[in-house]
């Protein structure tokens, strides 16, 4: 568990999950998803996202963000690479909150044995982009194209980082 002056990172619990549904409804916009996140119910979400799937970080009881991870694929020689997807609440974006998840993510990642954090960004997200730069993210592929999104062709581009 990370704390700072105003936030502290501990792991997702089931009594999130609420709220983590509300930030994913706030956060996955055209700009950041080729869809919009919409959970049909909290079963759903549950069994999407699992409790301890997620750090998230919390002010007294409000979820200010959080970081997702997941194997990357259910094959075992994989097993070494998290997919990961972070989102912050608009109203705490430039706090730090993104990079002491970022920090966490890293953290945990090594004490669980993985070697590798993945994630997608879209190209019409540059403030992203710039964040996973400047978080040691470097481009391993980009899918020219991908999604046709507000009248535009976007990019899917794919980010790695080494632990």
């Amino acid at each position: 568990m990370l704390t700072s002056h105003t936030f502290t990172i501990r792991p997702s619990e089931i009594k999130d999950a609420a709220q983590l549904m509300e930030l994913d409804t706030l956060v996955w916009d055209k700009y950041t998803s080729p869809a919009p996140m919409q959970w049909r119910s909290r079963q759903q979400y549950l069994q999407h996202c699992p409790p301890g799937s997620q750090l998230i970080a919390v002010q007294g009881e409000r979820v200010c963000g959080y970081v997702g991870f997941n194997p990357a694929t259910g094959m075992p020689v994989n097993r070494h690479v998290y997919e990961i997807h972070i989102a912050v609440h608009p109203h705490d974006r430039r706090c730090g909150i993104a990079t002491a998840l970022m920090d966490a993510i890293k953290q945990h990642a090594a004490q669980q044995g993985v070697r590798k954090l993945r994630l997608r960004v879209l190209s019409s997200n540059p403030g992203a982009i710039t964040f996973y730069t400047q978080c040691g993210f470097v481009t391993e592929g980009r899918l020219v194209s991908e999604f046709y999104i507000g009248d535009k062709y976007v990019d899917d581009i794919l980010m790695g980082y080494f632990i």
